[in-house]
């Protein structure tokens, strides 16, 4: 799932590329937009017959100060991190309770620890936490779970390209962020993976309600 379809795909080839059997279904869709949500939920079951695991995972970004942001910039921030991530879970949890899976919403170190800059972004993020929260208290009965993780600074395609626009070397990009987390490097994707997929899976089939921070320490700095 994702807005950008050339995006969309090039992930769909490098999956199956690095694993096999890989059973991949591509969805375009802007996450704000509820119908999709269906979509994509039917999509799922039509191909594999249930529903276990939902991930949150899409996010806008915005650099504007708080004392100058538009109305229009909070409503299309809003949209993408937390109506999109509510949209989602009310299409997918019907089938979720069926297989008494699990929901996890990826928020950001940042909706718990200050900065300049993007509180837009950092707004709706904690927003997140506290659906989270809401959702595993609502669920729990259902036996569903609820859980978040908050990641750090990674090193993903964005900021990678992001850097490179600007002229700025891989090296110096690594650099740039050595002091943003206690560990002094930057997570890689696949450490941000890793603990969603222990959330999904059970051998955390007692966490519920939880901010599993992902951040290197970033967060106590």
């Amino acid at each position: 799932m994702d807005a950008d379809g050339e995006k969309l795909t090039a992930a769909a080839h490098a999956i199956s590329a690095e694993v096999d059997a890989a059973q991949i279904r591509q969805l375009q869709a802007d996450v704000a937009d509820y119908g999709r949500a269906e979509e994509a939920v039917q999509l799922t079951l039509t191909s594999f017959g249930k529903l276990d695991i939902l991930v949150n995972n899409a996010a806008a970004r915005n650099y504007s100060p708080l004392g100058a942001a538009t109305p229009e910039e909070w409503s299309s921030i809003v949209g993408v991190n937390l109506v999109g991530a509510a949209n989602y879970c009310r299409a997918a949890l019907p089938a979720i309770r069926k297989s008494r899976g699990s929901i996890i919403n990826v928020s950001s170190c940042y909706a718990v620890a200050g900065r300049a800059g993007m509180g837009l972004y950092d707004a709706t993020k904690a927003g997140l936490l506290a659906m989270t929260r809401t959702l595993a208290f609502e669920e729990a009965k259902q036996n569903v779970r609820a859980n978040a993780i908050c990641p750090g600074s990674t090193l993903t395609d964005f900021h990678v390209n992001r850097a490179a626009s600007s002229g700025i070397s891989m090296h110096t990009l690594k650099i740039a962020r050595r002091e943003n987390s206690l560990i002094g490097r930057w997570a890689e994707p696949k450490e941000i993976a890793w603990p969603i997929l222990w959330l999904a899976s059970d051998e955390a089939s007692f966490i519920t309600g939880v901010t599993l921070m992902v951040d290197g320490g970033l967060s106590i700095m």
